[in-house]
């Protein structure tokens, strides 16, 4: 009897504990509800060939910059190598001006020590003036010679150089190709879906994965008419959420966007009039800890 009378008090203490915990929890005036959601980014790939490799999987966390997969880039490295093969030849075409002109500087050099050599016998009166003309003659002409060359090898290295550079474009397209098969994540996130695996085929604009950054999540809500003056963006506002031991989890969030038209209201939403035909949709941010997850329902105090 003892044993039946304690456990009699222990059951009416225990309802008399949920009751108050009821109480408590339906004494909270909320003033909107909705679900938990997170920006979506789906993923896709750049290139086409084989996925020799694709490390993730759905639920994984990875960091922005992170090396996930590869895609076999055999092809375009075998078409680079080619091309800069193409360029080195097309670039040995280029004359060597130094030793093109090396002939006609040596005979410039020599009419000039002739020239030297002329203008003292000259003065001495053992050469003649005419003589002394054909040498200056002879360098201008050399001279000439040695410009007018120059300026043909530039032309012609000018003319060679400009021919390589589509090949380098062309270079730097693969380049860049190469680079795109080494698949990197864009953002820090989360792995929702993984839509393709390893040694499958993939093609420029195939989706890979999606991906999410859940250490913030939005709470997408919706109030009536008449509370769009109670709200503001930047306002703070208390979002609550249930937890294991029946309470309300609250978190302080942020009003992030206020929607400028108004909607019927959803069927899975309560807003504070129930009777209210249209809506209008509040984003709230919230810094998530590890609780919130995608489609969790969550209530919304302005106060």
């Amino acid at each position: 009897m003892k044993i039946l009378y304690t456990m009699k008090h222990l059951l009416l203490y225990t309802a008399l504990i949920a009751l108050t915990v009821s109480c408590s929890n339906s004494s909270i005036n909320f003033d909107a509800s909705g679900s938990f959601e997170a920006e979506e980014i789906i993923i896709s790939a750049e290139t086409t060939g084989i996925l020799e490799e694709f490390s993730i999987n759905e639920g994984d966390v990875i960091q922005k910059g992170q090396k996930i997969g590869c895609v076999d880039s055999t092809q375009i490295y075998l078409k680079k190598k080619q091309l800069e093969a193409q360029i080195d030849a097309v670039l040995s075409r280029k004359p060597e001006v130094a030793k093109q002109i090396a002939g006609l500087q040596e005979q410039l050099k020599a009419a000039n020590i002739e020239y030297n050599r002329i203008s003292k016998l000259v003065e001495s009166d053992a050469a003649t003036k005419k003589q002394l003309d054909d040498i200056v003659a002879q360098i201008s002409i050399l001279e000439k010679q040695i410009v007018a060359q120059k300026s043909s090898l530039h032309i012609s290295t000018n003319g060679i150089q400009k021919e390589s550079i589509p090949i380098v474009y062309q270079i730097a397209q693969l380049n860049d190709q190469l680079s795109k098969c080494i698949l990197t994540a864009p953002i820090s996130g989360t792995i929702l879906t993984k839509f393709a695996y390893a040694h499958e085929m993939t093609a420029t604009g195939k989706a890979l994965y999606k991906i999410a950054d859940l250490s913030t999540i939005i709470l997408r809500a919706y109030i009536s008419g008449d509370q769009l003056s109670q709200i503001k963006l930047g306002q703070k506002v208390w979002v609550y959420t249930d937890s294991e031991n029946g309470d309300m989890q609250k978190t302080e969030g942020t009003i992030t966007w206020i929607s400028d038209k108004a909607e019927f209201t959803p069927k899975t939403v309560q807003t504070k009039n129930e009777r209210a035909n249209l809506v209008y949709a509040i984003k709230v941010s919230v810094v998530n800890n590890g609780l919130y997850k995608i489609g969790m329902y969550g209530e919304i105090t302005f106060e």
